[in-house]
């Protein structure tokens, strides 16, 4: 998509967002902006920068045992490890180093991880990272999937979100509507979108998107 604007943080000036205008579908909302993480998630200099934010904003008393990379976010994760590592976050593991976990999805969008992964999470303190938090419909979900394996959920971040909180935890996000006002998330039922029948330019999710054809 070639039509985008470019957020810069106000708080972090080396990560830039790019967010692309129109209307698009989501899992849980249908949504006037398409917000493109691409560079964050896949450029090292930009992953980077987001690990240095997001750590930043983390309140370093609490534990991290193990970071979930949700929505392809494992590169930004795999700094942010090592940027709580280096910044004393306490971590009960035995080498003191915090594990970092892309999950699996069922069909249904639940998260799935695999015996071999159990002791990194059960019993262990777990940081959640999204891309995207709108309808915090994806937030709930995995903080219910999580806890069924038996972590306790100690953290949430975002490189962007709508909401502030959900299950009495704060969100850490690097942008939210502060950065872009006129963003907006609709139900399917009640999108401004179409009832004012603006044509649906994409399907979206957590990995990127796929364009609709005229």
């Amino acid at each position: 998509m070639k039509n985008y604007v470019k957020i810069q943080s106000a708080r972090y000036p080396d990560v830039i967002l790019r967010a692309v205008p129109g209307h698009f579908i989501t899992p849980h909302a249908h949504v006037n902006y398409y917000l493109d993480f691409t560079p964050l998630k896949f450029r090292s200099s930009e992953a980077h920068a987001a690990a240095k934010a997001l750590s930043s904003v983390h309140y370093f008393s609490t534990p991290v045992d193990t970071i979930i990379a949700l929505e392809g976010t494992e590169i930004i994760a795999g700094y942010l490890a090592d940027e709580l590592t280096q910044a004393g976050v306490l971590c009960k593991n035995a080498h003191k180093s915090i594990y970092v976990i892309p999950p699996e999805y069922s069909s249904e969008g639940q998260l799935i991880f695999r015996d071999s992964l159990l002791p990194w999470i059960k019993e262990k303190n777990v940081l959640l990272l999204f891309s995207a938090i709108t309808t915090g419909s994806n937030a709930a979900q995995a903080i219910e999937s999580l806890r069924y394996y038996g972590a306790s959920i100690t953290g949430i971040s975002a490189l962007f979100s709508l909401a502030t909180s959900i299950a009495g935890m704060t969100i850490y996000s690097i942008f939210s509507q502060q950065d872009l006002p006129d963003y907006k998330a609709f139900s399917a039922d009640k999108c401004g979108l179409c009832e004012s029948r603006k044509p649906v330019d994409a399907i979206c999710n957590g990995f990127g998107y796929t364009m609709l054809k005229a």
